[in-house]
């Protein structure tokens, strides 16, 4: 906007009235790059701003920006300023008309300028007085005019190299206006306007100037009812002021004619003349200078809070203050101390800086509403209908088969293998080297007569002519390249039906060779690049990506035979893809991926746009629209699918019915002929636009003005290209192939600049329906006129949507290319948030909310990518706070987003607890951070698991470039905000970890240590493997209950298991240092090492390393490697069974149970009441041998020593079947019996009281805890330490499952630090399996000096995401022989199993009295402190302890010495 929202310019100097010449919408975007404005309404304070329609215009061209419009003369209060106006007269014939007085008194004067060129061009002419169509013929005229039959005048022009020019001077003050006509003499060819004549208004005589004014508020007041009566229409700000000055002008021709300022204040305010006649007041006899109504609007506006006025508001506003101002006048004070009153500090400044940048006293960023984050969870989980795979192998086509044999065949190495798809045929390119020449071998399945166009190389873009000795016989030279037929048949492989040849290579200095295939004059290419085979590379066998498991995979084969017929056009593509949409969605989540796959691949060139065959744009946009009319419907109807679905929509162009895609034919056209560029480059992409038009126009449409705008450079035509993926050959690749440059002329440059920009929408329309400004555009509505044969466009806006909305997104265009992106990124978001609601219901105009949505999201990652400069030099606050922008936008795009939502709330708390300088704010965000980037990974790994393998086949199906098939995942992520998340995070990282003084490492287990590096990806993939020699393992992965590998002296990785957890128990109790690197260039520098060895000497809490050299190592490296094969096997005496089938706590012996059982009795009226043990029953050793034993479980037991033999054979994979088997059990009615007595005489409750199905639950988790003997884990642990497994005995301990608010694990000794004074602890949300188990994230932690019990320090706030929550239910507790041993700790290896199963349950922490009240935080931890000190002098030794909280109070559930 140019013009200060109070009129500052229009109070003091009068423009032209201009009507818009087409009848654009009242949102219309220009589509010029670099001028992103909207005219949209405000979002904030704008005073008297207002708004006005456009008025249709007789030849209906539409522009952008640049505005043409009908001059219309009026009165005016400065009659040195100019009116000035422009014509369309025939095709790209322009008429430029100026109406101005150099100074009071003189005579007005009129130029005229034509975009025409000719000898006899006449202005046909006379004035008008106060009868309308008589002319008068002034005698004050040009030299070379003629009087034409006393009729009118007629005035040559003066020619010129830019067009025809002439100036009128009319001094006659009874002139109203002038009426012409235009005539080419010598043709006989008259320009009229609309078949009418030209009338252009004079301006008044400055007399009438300088004695009449009218009172603003009644300028005002018209305008404002101008503005009602054309339907509250939006504006430019040009036209707004043009429109105001028009209300001014149009009260002036009433005073000129008679009407006094008392009348026309009685009508405008609806008052009687009687009403009015009275003594003038003040305010109709001094008036308030514009600028103090400004400042004082300022004030008000500040006062109020900034807030977002509609337009009637800011009108309101602006006379408010005048107002005010005029009453202090009354009330006797002048403007002198009205000036001094209200001219203070700053406010001056604030007022000039505002009018000088254009803001107009609107607000620097919006106010973002305060929401109630909980209402955007969704929960919606997709599901996959996954296909039963018939793993039969995969058939061979012909030319794999002969490229198998042709492989055997060749004597040297292969360098280079890969196999091309062409349509329904295949090309085989085989490199290999022998006698050190390159010998390069190409067949191929085509029965067509195929010719190799090729050359060699020494880069990928070079084309170099083959040597003599390079050419195989019958080939022919030519520019750059040779040309070699293919032969039939093949002398080493007779019995294919192939055609081939063969090419030697002996010149070392080439690197490859590019080529193209001609077949019955047709050009074969690489997805419309030349084919390129490198000979040093490795060899290339194409990855076979299997029977297509995890995939839709009948789904993506029809997509496979489909696609000969899709790469005809985008029509056929869009439309085969509309008829699989249900297939699709039949298909769950996986079909959707098939086709998310196919249209991405499509989107990023790699599949064929184009093939023989001509399409008009607007069947092309029709396919499209019909395509996203289908998607629409499932993102309406299936809300799981939305994710995925608006994946879909942003690699598809919005398209549309009929006159949307037809005007990309027709304005082509009109381009063409009203810039004069019918020839070159512009007639060729003209040819390509009307057959095969695709999202490549866009990019050439945006290089050709980037191109303009340069002063035609044509560097920067190229650069705008290349940097969009197309280069010579892609445009030479074309049907209508694009040979020439742009090669324009200066006089060309407004109007192709201004014709282009309008194009440009027109092809976004179709094209780009995820382009911010087309999106909002098509849900604004706008309307494109019409001209000869170009069809107009008319687009409405979509109903409902959310007051202020318009000017929220004019707020976003405002801002959206600002260096400082802060208040773009809340309007966006603000945007974001507004429209959901909308995209909640189904309606026929959903797609381009979504669209708009999508653009909306994709600008938030544009747009933090663009302040990653900002933030070098950012605080830790300010980083927080872009986070939480970033991960608001995320969750706003992701289904299931309930994590996503909780890490958005804790980043709110961490905000709030940084600002008031909470101890603990970096310690707490740090948890925050953790949290949020296991969020990322999980979201990675689904979209991995979702995507990757239908990319993988799909890929290998369609010849896809392995390049893009590896990174497709990757590429999908690097699209949304996540990747943007992720760059955020690691910034803030070591700010929070230097904050709070975490280090770089942490370290669970201490042990100094000496071994050869090896990296892997999961501790997982290798706890069943025996290193021959100490090793440090690398691995990228430790979830928790992992087993440390054989001759494993250290694991060092970046994940963060708990410090407690089962894989840190272990590692304590074998000596292995295991540690944690939370900075991923140490890392990276440790995983250079790989295969040296290394020296780690961790400290509590870092770990130096250094590198030895293996002669300085060789007496200790022996003795670490006599220790990783030396171990002493453990011996357990075998347990028979008692005869009782189940025992209380009272009768809990060594024979009977283990030590988990023993020390739960032992604990029972020992420890202070306040601390509470449950009630235990056991069920001995020796019952389930007892029970396998039994005759109804004779085949179950056949079953187990079969399964037995075949493990002591060393086929593990019978662990999994020998505990199903296990299953399969019946309970003898002797121990039903026994345990419901024992249980109930416990006072425990006997679940087959509920009903048969309750007790068939518990018997079912019985099993399981005698079955988990043989889980893996357990069994290469006791394998590992040879332990006889035979000789395992299992208990089971039953307790009743305490509902936990809270789990526990205590240290009475810190197991980092070995300091016996001080006791480490964990805690998490719910039941403790998190904590133990395979959980991801980190627990609450902290330690406790025993001498102060009641001054825990915390270390870690908790990260995990989920919690498990129980109903009241029973534990049956695994409880071995196998446990708490001399030189082995095999806690934890087995499974305790309730009959019920844990609910999962995502976490908020932010709600967490625990986290939130120090208080109540500092209670808690003292109690679990205290009860293990208590449990520590019980026992005499340090402990191991297990518990839980419920509503306060503190239960012990285990104990074990703490190893």
């Amino acid at each position: 906007m140019s013009q200060s929202i109070f009129h500052q310019t229009v109070l003091c100097q009068t423009q032209t009235v201009a009507e818009h010449q087409s009848k654009v919408s009242s949102l219309e975007v220009s589509a010029n790059k670099g001028k992103k404005n909207l005219f949209l309404t405000p979002t904030n304070f704008r005073g008297s701003r207002l708004c006005v329609r456009k008025r249709k215009l007789t030849m209906g061209r539409h522009h952008h920006r640049h505005v043409d419009a009908v001059p219309r003369a009026v009165l005016t209060t400065n009659l040195a300023s100019e009116l000035s106006g422009k014509f369309n007269l025939d095709g790209n014939i322009e008429l430029q008309i100026a109406v101005s007085s150099s100074e009071p008194g003189a005579a007005r004067q009129v130029d005229f300028k034509v975009s025409y060129n000719s000898e006899s061009l006449l202005l046909h002419w006379g004035v008008v007085r106060d009868q309308p169509g008589k002319w008068v013929l002034p005698s004050r005229h040009p030299d070379g005019t003629k009087n034409y039959k006393s009729r009118a005048l007629r005035t040559p022009f003066v020619k010129s190299d830019s067009g025809s020019f002439l100036k009128i001077e009319i001094d006659d003050p009874a002139a109203q206006a002038i009426e012409f006509l235009i005539l080419d003499e010598a043709k006989n060819k008259w320009f009229k306007n609309n078949g009418e004549n030209f009338h252009i208004k004079l301006p008044v005589k400055s007399k009438l100037s300088q004695e009449v004014s009218v009172p603003e508020d009644l300028v005002q007041i018209q305008a404002y009812l101008r503005w009602e009566r054309k339907g509250k229409q939006m504006y430019t700000p040009e036209q707004e002021k043009e429109e105001y000055e028009a209300a001014r002008n149009e009260l002036l021709e009433e005073v000129a004619r008679g009407t006094s300022v008392q009348d026309l204040h009685a009508r405008l305010t609806k008052k009687t003349k009687a009403a009015e006649v009275k003594e003038p007041s003040v305010s109709e006899t001094k008036t308030i200078p514009d600028e103090l109504v400004q400042i004082q609007a300022f004030i008000r506006w500040e006062k109020a809070g900034k807030p977002n006025y509609s337009r009637e508001q800011q009108l309101m506003e602006f006379e408010e203050a005048r107002k005010e101002l005029l009453e202090e006048l009354e009330k006797g004070a002048s403007l002198d101390a009205i000036r001094k009153k209200i001219v203070k500090g700053e406010i001056q400044t604030k007022v000039a800086k505002q009018l000088k940048t254009k803001k107009y006293f609107r607000a620097e960023r919006i106010q973002r509403k305060k929401r109630d984050l909980m209402q955007l969870i969704n929960r919606n989980v997709a599901q996959n209908i996954v296909e039963q795979v018939i793993d039969a192998p995969k058939a061979l086509t012909v030319i794999e088969h002969y490229a198998n044999a042709r492989e055997e065949y060749e004597s040297g190495p292969v360098l280079n293998k890969t196999i091309y798809k062409l349509g329904d045929n295949y090309l085989l390119v085989l490199v290999t080297k022998d006698a050190g020449k390159i010998k390069v071998h190409l067949a191929t399945d085509s029965k067509k007569p195929f010719t190799l166009h090729w050359a060699l190389s020494r880069t990928s873009e070079e084309w170099l002519v083959p040597p003599e000795t390079a050419l195989p016989p019958g080939s022919v030279t030519m520019n750059e390249a040779a040309e070699t037929p293919f032969k039939a048949g093949s002398s080493s492989h007779p019995s294919y039906e192939v055609q081939s040849l063969d090419i030697e290579v002996d010149d070392d200095t080439f690197k490859g060779i590019p080529f193209v295939i001609l077949s019955d004059g047709e050009w074969i290419k690489n997805n419309g690049s030349n084919f390129y085979i490198e000979f040093g590379g490795k060899k290339q066998k194409q990855k076979d990506f299997g029977n297509g498991k995890g995939t839709a995979k009948f789904l993506l084969n029809k997509i496979a035979e489909m696609e000969s017929e899709a790469q005809k056009s985008f029509m056929h593509r869009f439309n085969i893809a509309s008829d699989l949409i249900d297939e699709a969605k039949n298909a769950g989540q996986l079909g959707l991926a098939g086709i998310l796959v196919w249209m991405r691949f499509m989107a990023t060139r790699q599949l064929i746009w184009n093939k023989n065959y001509n399409v008009k744009p607007r069947e092309i946009s029709k396919a499209q629209d019909r395509l996203t009319d289908l998607l629409q419907d499932v993102y309406a109807n299936y809300p799981q699918y939305r994710e995925i679905v608006r994946m879909i929509l942003s690699t598809v162009g919005r398209g549309g019915e009929g006159d949307v895609g037809q005007r990309i034919r027709d304005e082509i056209l009109v381009i063409q002929r009203n810039n004069d560029c019918k020839g070159g480059m512009m007639e060729e992409w003209h040819q390509k636009l009307h057959n095969n038009t695709s999202p490549d126009d866009v990019v050439i449409c945006q290089a050709l003005i980037d191109y303009i705008n340069s002063d035609f450079d044509i560097g920067v035509y190229w650069k705008a290209l290349n940097d969009n993926g197309i280069t010579k050959e892609r445009l030479l690749s074309y049907d209508r192939a694009i040979h020439s440059e742009p090669n324009f002329r200066r006089d060309q440059k407004e109007g192709l600049l201004r014709d282009l920009g309008n194009y440009m929408r027109t092809l976004k329309a179709v094209h780009s329906g995820a382009d911010l400004e087309s999106a909002i555009s098509n849900c604004m509505g706008y309307k494109s006129e019409g001209q000869g044969f170009m069809v107009g466009v008319k687009i409405n806006p979509v109903p409902g949507l959310p007051t202020g909305f318009p000017e929220l997104l004019e707020f976003v265009m405002e801002h959206v290319e600002e260096k400082n992106v802060e208040p773009l990124l809340e309007g966006l978001l603000e945007a974001r948030q507004e429209l959901q609601p909308s995209l909640s219901k189904s309606q026929s105009r959903l797609k381009d909310l979504i669209f708009l949505d999508v653009a909306l999201d994709s600008t938030v990652r544009t747009a933090v990518e663009r302040s990653y400069e900002e933030l070098n030099n950012a605080g830790p606050e300010k980083i927080m706070y872009f986070i939480s922008l970033v991960l608001e936008n995320l969750a706003l795009s992701s289904d299931d987003n309930e994590d996503l939502i909780y890490c958005l709330k804790g980043w709110d708390v961490a905000l709030s607890m940084c600002k008031i300088k909470d101890t603990h704010w970096a310690l707490y965000a740090k948890s925050v951070l953790d949290r949020t980037r296991l969020a990322l990974t999980n979201k990675a790994h689904l979209y991995q698991e979702i995507l990757q393998p239908s990319a993988e086949y799909l890929g290998s199906l369609l010849g896809v470039d392995k390049w893009a098939v590896e990174i497709f995942t990757e590429e999908i992520i690097r699209a949304g905000s996540a990747a943007s998340l992720s760059t955020l995070l690691n910034r803030l990282d070591p700010v929070l970890r230097k904050t709070a003084h975490l280090g770089s490492w942490q370290v669970i287990s201490p042990v100094e240590t000496v071994g050869y590096v090896e990296v892997v990806d999961e501790l997982l993939t290798v706890q069943n493997k025996s290193y021959e020699r100490p090793t440090i393992l690398i691995a990228n992965s430790v979830k928790g209950e992992e087993e440390i590998p054989d001759g494993t002296v250290a694991v060092l990785t970046p994940d963060m298991p708990d410090v407690l957890s089962h894989v840190s128990v272990r590692a304590r109790n074998s000596k292995v240092c295991f540690a944690t690197c939370f900075d991923p260039n140490i890392l990276a520098n440790l995983q250079e090492y790989k295969g040296k060895l290394l020296r780690l000497k961790p400290t509590s809490a870092d770990v130096v390393y250094s590198e030895v050299k293996e002669g300085e190592f060789i007496d200790d490296k022996s003795t670490q490697l006599k220790d990783v094969g030396s171990v002493s096997p453990i011996s357990l005496a075998r347990k028979k069974f008692s005869g009782r089938y189940a025992v209380s706590s009272e009768e809990f012996t060594g024979e009977m149970v283990g030590a988990k059982s023993r020390n739960i009795s032992y604990l029972k009226g020992k420890v202070a009441s306040w601390i509470g043990i449950p009630t235990s029953v056991a069920i001995p050793f020796g019952v389930f041998e007892h029970v396998l034993s039994d005759k109804p479980n004779q085949a179950v037991a056949e079953r187990v020593n079969n399964l037995k033999k075949k493990l002591t054979e060393g086929d593990f994979s019978v662990l999994k079947e020998i505990r199903e088997t296990v299953l399969q059990l019946n309970a003898p009615s002797q121990l039903v019996e026994e345990l419901k007595t024992k249980m109930k005489s416990s006072g425990m409750p006997w679940p087959g009281d509920e009903g048969e199905q309750r007790w068939e639950q518990a018997w079912i988790a019985i099993k399981k805890v005698w079955g988990s003997k043989w889980n893996e884990r357990a069994y290469f642990s006791t394998r590992k330490v040879k332990l006889d497994h035979e000789y395992l005995s299992m208990a089971v301990l039953v307790q009743e499952v305490i509902n936990a608010d809270y789990a526990f694990v205590i240290h009475t000794t810190n197991p980092a630090s070995g300091d016996s004074s001080e006791i480490y602890a964990e805690v998490v949300k719910g039941l403790g399996e998190t904590l133990v188990g395979a959980y991801p994230g980190r627990a609450l932690s902290f330690i406790c000096k025993k001498r102060d019990l009641n001054s825990p320090q915390v270390l870690g706030y908790p990260s995990k995401p989920v919690g498990l929550f129980i109903r009241q239910s029973i534990i049956f507790r695994s409880d071995s022989n196998g446990e708490d041993l001399e030189g082995y700790a095999g806690a934890g290896l087995y499974d305790s199993v309730p009959m019920d199963e844990a609910e999962k349950v995502v976490l908020d922490y932010s709600s967490d009295k625990l986290i939130l009240d120090g208080s109540f935080r500092q209670s808690i931890l003292s109690s679990i402190a205290r009860a293990g000190n208590e449990i520590e002098e019980l026992y005499g030794t340090p402990q191991d302890i297990e518990g839980v909280i419920k509503d306060g109070k503190v239960y012990v559930v285990q104990t074990r010495p703490q190893m």
